[in-house]
C-alpha cells in the first residue's frame, strides 16, 4: 500500500534551504519515492492550518518511507531542513 509524506513548512533561511532543496530529490528517488506536489502557500478551505510551503511525496509503502526518513542519505539533509525551516511533517498510508 502506498504511503505519503505531507510537509507544511515555513522557510526561515532561504539560502540554506536551497542547499537542502537541491540535494533531497536524489535521496527520495533512491527509496522509490516521488513528488506528487510541491509549491508555495496553498489555499486553506477549512480549519486553522496555516498553509505555507506544501510538499506531498509518495513512496511504495510505509517501510520505504520510513527507511528513507531514517537513512544515512537523508539524515544530514534532515538536519539542514530543520535548521532552515519550521513546520509540520506527517506520514500516512493510502487506501
Amino acid at each position: 500500500m502506498a504511503a505519503y509524506l505531507y510537509v507544511n513548512i515555513e522557510v526561515t533561511d532561504a539560502a540554506g534551504f536551497e542547499a537542502y532543496r537541491a540535494q533531497v530529490p536524489a535521496t527520495i528517488a533512491r527509496f522509490g519515492g516521488r513528488y506528487l506536489a510541491r509549491g508555495g502557500p496553498g489555499v486553506r478551505l477549512e480549519g486553522d492550518l496555516v498553509a505555507r510551503r506544501q510538499v506531498l511525496l509518495e513512496f511504495p509503502d510505509m517501510a520505504a518511507l520510513e527507511a528513507w526518513y531514517g537513512s544515512e542519505d537523508y539524515r544530514p539533509l534532515l538536519d539542514l531542513r530543520k535548521a532552515t525551516s519550521r513546520g509540520e511533517v506527517m506520514a500516512f498510508e493510502g487506501v
